[in-house]
């Protein structure tokens, strides 16, 4: 990242499905000063439908590559805070794109927290089984385990990690400020 990039970055939240970002990235953004973008937001305006229709309609292939479209746009922001999908980086030329352009923030929650999270979300399609039905509790627990397990190498890759359960969403955006204020000049 160059210094003109760390003076004003993109600031990436990345995390599993209900770790927070859409929660904290609101908050996060008005705190900095910056505009705040909900990449699943912007998929589904592009779209003209709902993630599930996507997933649906599309399969997660085709999804991935609105997501994709929609980051290369998002990316060419000069600054904010950007609220990714739970899998985005997941994909080597996504992370390779956002590492380049700003800063990843990682919102960790347990697969236990992530899950309980999750329980009631109707919205979220790798949260359902192949009929398109919502898993049962013990599913969705063990669903929610081996999708966080094959992101985690991801997630870890990021610039700052917050612990982002059990604690009130003002002191996570604080800590996060704080990490932020390390790395570049806001």
């Amino acid at each position: 990242m160059s210094d003109q990039q760390r003076q004003r970055p993109l600031i990436y939240l990345a995390g599993f499905m209900g770790s927070g970002k859409s929660t904290i990235g609101p908050i996060l953004a008005n705190t900095l000063g910056f505009p705040f973008v909900d990449v699943d937001q912007l998929i589904q305006q592009r779209a003209g439908r709902s993630i599930n229709a996507i997933f649906s309609e599309l399969g997660e292939q085709g999804f991935r590559a609105i997501e994709q479209d929609v980051l290369k746009n998002v990316s060419a922001m000069e600054n904010g805070v950007v609220s990714l999908g739970g899998g985005t980086l997941a994909n080597e030329e996504n992370f390779r794109l956002i590492h380049e352009r700003g800063l990843i923030v990682y919102l960790r929650v347990s697969s236990e927290e992530a899950a309980r999270r999750m329980r009631n979300k109707t919205d979220r399609p790798l949260l359902h089984d192949g009929e398109g039905n919502r898993l049962d509790e013990a599913s969705l627990k063990r669903r929610v385990e081996e999708l966080m397990k094959r992101r985690e190498e991801f997630y870890n890759r990021a610039d700052v990690i917050v612990a982002a359960e059990h604690k009130r969403v003002g002191v996570t955006v604080d800590e996060i400020v704080r990490h932020l204020r390390l790395l570049t000049r806001l």
